[in-house]
């Protein structure tokens, strides 16, 4: 068995660098765009679809996850899994308490 080389695996190039600051550039610009719109209830939606998607972008690129093997997608998925575990326990005890009017 050999060993693999880490930077043959891991080659991202300066043009995919260029490309995903351009991206983020550009979400950051939309995300800048849509705070002056009137969206009403949707507005934290939108706003966290924007920002996962930049959080995408630096997880596949800069931490290099496209190139990861299954073991590291295996971890991504099951954190991923946990935090949605937190957020919905945490969202069930916040939306089922009791609404105290002064």
């Amino acid at each position: 068995m050999q060993a693999s080389n880490y930077s043959e695996r891991h080659a991202a190039t300066l043009r995919s660098y260029f490309f995903v600051y351009a991206g983020l550039l550009l979400f950051t610009a939309l995300t800048i765009g849509v705070s002056f719109v009137d969206l009403g209830a949707w507005h934290t939606i939108v706003a966290l679809i924007i920002a996962s998607m930049k959080a995408i972008l630096v997880l596949i690129v800069f931490m290099h996850l496209a190139a990861g093997g299954p073991r590291t997608w295996l971890v991504v998925g099951t954190s991923l899994f946990w935090l949605s575990i937190l957020i919905g326990l945490t969202l069930n005890d916040y939306l089922t308490r009791p609404v105290y009017t002064p």
